[in-house]
């Protein structure tokens, strides 16, 4: 699974980062109307993760791998041959830029569920709960290293137009389909204890595990706090452009800042998992969403000048490596935490709602945050207050949801 995480972001990163170029130069669309569309596919995925998550429940984790990589595929090849035609057809294209972000919504809640099987199996069988990198941390370096791969492998197909480009992941994700196919040959329960128990239970309440997942009010009001994690993980794709946009500082910069990004990620991502199992999960909680709280309290209250000068990227350099550094902290320690919560029971709704919640917020934060920004723009309102709405969500998760989690572990005596 952590290979195939591999490869699934070569495909997805060899083609997704070109739609806005396509959308701008082969449809003539505005910024806006671009904006849009890419903001719809991520909804299209983030949002209906539960979706995916409770059909994985019902149908086994390898079903929903399987149809969701030829979703996926299926959305490529539309997306090239939205553009055989002489004249590009604009709602082709759409309907594979949505088909692409549901197949994810599809395979990935089940990817999740595959995963924390094995790091529930990994941690009966050395005794212990976190004391090492859990596997979701590996998940998040092999992911990064399709994340930087991808983009290089999208540019090399580019002299042959987006078409080759998107039928090259089209056949690429057909091909790791096929592989899952011949590989995943069990059928692999929903529930992430491989234990007798819980395979009782899931035979005989899989259907109930969203009603079961809804009910829980514990996680639902962390999925609601944890949503902070994503939204501002987000914000590396629409706050930090438009901040060096807003200080007219070259574009050229935002390719240091992702390689930055991949830097940090691929370098300690391991390490502070280690010091997450060292320290607790809510201790981990408490502090990663305070970090990625401090990177926007940067570009909120400090200026340019207390690290040189208005071309500077120094002051948006230290702004994203607490922003990455809070994220690395808290997305793999949320993710290893939904087994503990569902306990036994299905945990596809589980992981779905997690994720669902933060593609919600992203769309409903990123519209605020926007609106907010144009107004202080027009200095109707501080510029400060447009960082309000990234900084509060996260405090707020900090103070209340690693005590949600401490309770959670307590009572269940698992800490």
């Amino acid at each position: 699974m952590l290979g195939t995480q591999t490869l699934f972001n070569i495909g997805f990163y060899a083609v997704v980062p070109f739609l806005a170029v396509v959308l701008a130069q082969d449809f003539l669309l505005a910024s806006s109307a671009v904006g849009l569309i890419l903001g719809i596919r991520t909804f299209a995925q983030q949002g209906l993760f539960l979706a995916g998550g409770t059909l994985a429940d019902r149908y086994g984790a390898r079903s929903m791998i399987l149809i969701g990589r030829a979703v996926r595929a299926a959305g490529f090849l539309i997306l090239a041959a939205s553009l055989w035609a002489s004249t590009p057809v604009l709602w082709l294209f759409i309907l594979g830029t949505l088909l692409t972000g549901f197949g994810g919504a599809l395979f990935s809640p089940g990817l999740n569920i595959l995963v924390a099987a094995a790091q529930t199996a990994r941690d009966q069988e050395h005794h212990q709960q976190v004391r090492r990198a859990t596997l979701f941390a590996w998940l998040s370096i092999t992911g990064e290293i399709g994340a930087v791969t991808g983009p290089l492998v999208g540019s090399a197909l580019w002299n042959w137009g987006f078409s080759t480009v998107a039928g090259f992941g089209a056949v690429f994700f057909v091909a790791i389909g096929i592989f899952l196919a011949i590989t995943l040959r069990q059928p692999v329960p929903a529930s992430a204890t491989p234990t007798a128990a819980s395979s009782r239970t899931q035979r005989t309440t899989p259907r109930g595990g969203l009603r079961r997942c809804l009910k829980d009010r514990g996680f639902v009001a962390f999925c609601a706090l944890h949503a902070s994690d994503l939204l501002a993980y987000n914000q590396l794709y629409l706050a930090i452009p438009l901040e060096l946009r807003r200080h007219d500082m070259p574009t050229q910069w935002l390719g240091l800042i992702f390689a930055w990004i991949s830097i940090l990620t691929l370098g300690l991502q391991l390490p502070v998992s280690w010091l997450a199992g060292r320290i607790g999960a809510a201790s981990t909680l408490r502090a990663g969403y305070l970090l990625s709280a401090s990177g926007f309290f940067v570009l909120a209250f400090i200026p340019p000048s207390a690290f040189g000068n208005e071309a500077s990227p120094l002051r948006i350099l230290c702004a994203v490596t607490l922003m990455t550094l809070g994220h690395l902290s808290v997305h793999p320690t949320a993710l290893g935490l939904v087994p503990k919560f569902a306990a036994g029971n299905a945990t596809g709704s589980y992981f779905g709602l997690l994720s669902s919640c933060g593609g919600l917020a992203v769309l409903l934060g990123n519209l605020l945050f926007g609106w907010l920004l144009s107004q202080s723009q027009d200095s109707s309102v501080p510029a400060f207050v447009p960082w309000l709405v990234l900084v509060i969500p996260l405090l707020l998760a900090s103070w209340i949801g690693s005590r949600v989690v401490r309770d959670r572990l307590l009572r269940t005596h698992i800490a």
